[in-house]
């Protein structure tokens, strides 16, 4: 697999309203009897030992613990030099001799003295993953620094989880970095978010990649809506709100509105768009959605959204239809067909 990086964060009425039908939605599974255990390896705590004990000690023992990831992170994340080549140990004492460093080592440790929320989280939602895909062969996961460059990493058999990227909102490294990760996506960077955006990350980059040939708006909804729908089924505990990276405002936003968002595509002839540049505002991360709403107050990503409620439509009407069945359906038009998708705002 080649290596990629994705960075990939009340209203009591409206709550229990997601509760209830998220509950209709979900099919109860028993995977008590899968065998699959996760223990999230702390690369950061294991490379952090090259700093007190021998280079090239050490660094025999991440090569053996870690493969192809130590390779990964010395070469792409510290851009260090070739792996085989110890002249990257000088970098190595540069980054170690750091304050930068030394401050982020403190916060991620006072953030996670360990991860067995996150272990427990990932056990279940892997072992709903081998319930639906018994042959899927589920990736080690590793924890590092990302030199806050991504979220998560996914590479050759490993799934990396950035933790510098996870240590709260309100996170003292993160105000210097709002050209990168402006609020409405930093505000995302928690320890809640983890188990989501691995159980993404997998869905989106490993499993089930988007096909370049579907570039229509409606194509991309009904993908990002699978996406969805597959977290569902394997994060049935994780709110909307996590899943989607919206607020609770948004949401309540988007159950609002519906009708109205529904009917914007249709007036505004934007389902078979092609034109990435038309599309796109639709799609993809901000902090609200242009032209939509009052007072810059939409939601943003409102066609991922709409092809979510698309999808679990389709999947409410279509019981018989299995989990690895809809994630291999490409056809986004009779996806849309038969979900016999009518939404009207929630106060009509």
């Amino acid at each position: 697999m080649p290596y990629s990086f994705k960075t990939t964060v009340i209203y009591a009425s409206f709550a229990f309203c997601l509760a209830f039908s998220a509950c209709k939605r979900r099919k109860d599974i028993d995977v008590s009897n899968i065998p699959v255990t996760v223990k999230i390896e702390r690369f950061d705590k294991d490379f952090d030992q090259m700093r007190t004990k021998p280079m090239d000690q050490q660094a025999g023992v991440l090569y053996t613990k870690y493969g192809k990831f130590y390779q990964d992170f010395i070469e792409r994340v510290l851009k260090a030099g070739s792996a085989q080549d110890t002249a990257y140990f000088s970098v190595l004492r540069q980054v170690f001799a750091g304050k930068a460093y030394l401050d982020l080592k403190h916060d991620v440790d006072a953030a996670y003295p360990n991860m067995d929320k996150q272990n427990a989280e990932l056990t279940d939602a892997f072992k709903r993953i081998k319930y639906y895909f018994p042959k899927k062969n589920l990736p080690k996961v590793y924890a590092y620094f990302s030199g806050f460059q991504a979220q998560t990493t996914i590479g050759d058999g490993y799934f990396g989880i950035g933790l510098d990227l996870f240590l709260g909102a309100d996170s003292r490294f993160y105000p210097a970095l709002t050209q990168n990760f402006p609020h409405y996506i930093s505000r995302r960077f928690t320890p809640d978010n983890i188990t989501p955006r691995v159980v993404e990350g997998i869905a989106r980059e490993d499993m089930f990649p988007e096909n370049d040939a579907d570039n229509s708006l409606l194509a991309k909804m009904i993908y990002n809506g699978k996406i969805l729908y597959f977290m569902d089924q394997t994060l049935p505990n994780v709110p909307d709100s996590t899943k989607i990276g919206y607020t609770n405002k948004q949401l309540k936003w988007c159950d609002d509105f519906k009708g109205n968002i529904w009917g914007y595509f249709l007036e505004e002839n934007l389902l078979y768009e092609t034109d990435y540049q038309k599309i796109q505002k639709y799609l993809t991360e901000a902090p609200f959605t242009p032209g939509l709403g009052d007072n810059n107050e939409s939601a943003p990503k409102l066609g991922v959204w709409t092809g979510w409620q698309i999808v679990r439509a389709y999947m409410d009407k279509h019981p018989d239809v299995t989990l690895p069945q809809l994630m291999a359906d490409r056809n986004a038009q009779k996806i849309l067909n038969e979900s016999k998708y009518r939404p009207k705002n929630a106060k009509e």
